[in-house]
């Protein structure tokens, strides 16, 4: 079976992309599939990545620590293609707009080829954080307040004394559509709220203000197609004042703690939110919930799903399962065949028609 795997991307998250992608080809067995890495450039081009291919089959060692996304120019449809007889799976590692957004995940609808993770519709639904509230209210799940807002309405200057008021100090103002904490800022003042929007309008023109919680930070893996299943639940204690991107990628000064040191109530509550909201945002094969438990008498409540989850050596989706008894090759494994078991079900709907 051809496995393709798909990294690097068009977003800001392109770097995390190639740190991703690296470890998950070395954790996959090349006895079992026949890899073949595919990169996206910056300025959007497909590319056959030789020179990854090529240190890939001198061992995973050989691998660098962030692959390369440069190589022989490839149409997309040609990347993802099957050869006559051929079994093709495709495996998106695209972190952020046009990768994660559902955007990468119709192109592959339209190839007609099964792929890892969250469909269209998920994946689309997921990456925007104002939707997803919005879904997540209708199903009953907790979350904090927050107010969506547009970047046309920046030109209002009383719009961050208002948030400020509304939502109370501090806050969060992140892009609706990005993820890893990019374009996200925490703001302590109205100006500062101000200065926030205007920073993450530079990501995305739909803006979330959400109220800031004091609590623990607390992370499930939900894996599965039709009967998901989750992980134990881990914990984030940042390094930063936050967990922003420098403590996800670079500093590496953030705790992860895995098992979370919670009751066992909490934890159970914790795998049932996780599945409830997994299945309220339509997902499939896998995803990362992510909560806040606030133990000031609010609970949890859930932050966001991320349908593409890192797999970074610092990463929390493949250590929770690690943790819950399914080792990194045999996720790999699993994520495929879940891939393939949610194509063969659409497919036979398709021949109906």
């Amino acid at each position: 079976m051809r496995l393709v795997v798909l990294y690097g991307g068009q977003s800001a998250e392109h770097e995390v992309s190639l740190v991703t992608a690296r470890h998950v080809l070395a954790a996959t067995d090349p006895d079992r599939y026949d890899i073949r890495p595919v990169a996206i450039t910056p300025d959007g081009r497909w590319v056959f990545a030789e020179d990854t291919a090529r240190a890939l089959a001198a061992g995973p060692e050989a691998l660098p620590e962030a692959l390369p996304a440069e190589g022989p120019e490839i149409a997309p449809m040609a990347a993802v293609a099957p050869e006559p007889g051929e079994e093709v799976v495709v495996f998106p590692l695209l972190h952020g707009p046009f990768g994660e957004d559902g955007t990468v995940q119709g192109l592959l609808e339209l190839a007609d080829v099964p792929y890892v993770g969250c469909g269209v519709l998920a994946s689309a639904l997921a990456m925007d954080k104002a939707k997803a509230k919005e879904v997540a209210a209708f199903h009953g799940l907790p979350q904090a307040r927050w107010h969506t807002v547009h970047e046309r309405d920046l030109a209002d200057p009383g719009l961050g004394a208002r948030l400020a008021d509304e939502l109370g100090l501090p806050l969060f103002v992140k892009p609706a559509n990005m993820g890893s904490s990019v374009g996200v800022t925490k703001a302590t003042s109205a100006d500062a709220v101000t200065a926030a929007l205007t920073e993450a309008a530079r990501h995305d023109e739909w803006i979330v203000a959400e109220e800031a919680i004091t609590g623990r930070e607390l992370e499930v893996a939900v894996l599965g197609n039709l009967d998901p299943r989750a992980s134990v639940p881990g914990e984030i204690v940042p390094g930063a004042e936050f967990y922003d991107y420098h403590d996800k990628y670079a500093s590496g000064a953030a705790e992860l703690r895995v098992p979370a040191e919670v009751p066992d109530e909490v934890a159970d509550e914790l795998r049932t939110l996780a599945v409830r909201a997994f299945r309220a945002m339509r997902c499939e094969g896998m995803a990362r919930v992510d909560f806040f438990y606030a133990e000031d008498g609010r609970g949890l409540l859930l932050n966001e799903v991320n349908t593409i989850p890192g797999f970074t050596p610092i990463s929390m989706y493949p250590r929770l399962w690690a943790a819950t008894g399914v080792a990194y090759p045999a996720l790999i494994d699993e994520l495929v065949a879940l891939a393939r078991e949610r194509h063969a079900r659409r497919s036979a709907k398709r021949r109906r028609v």
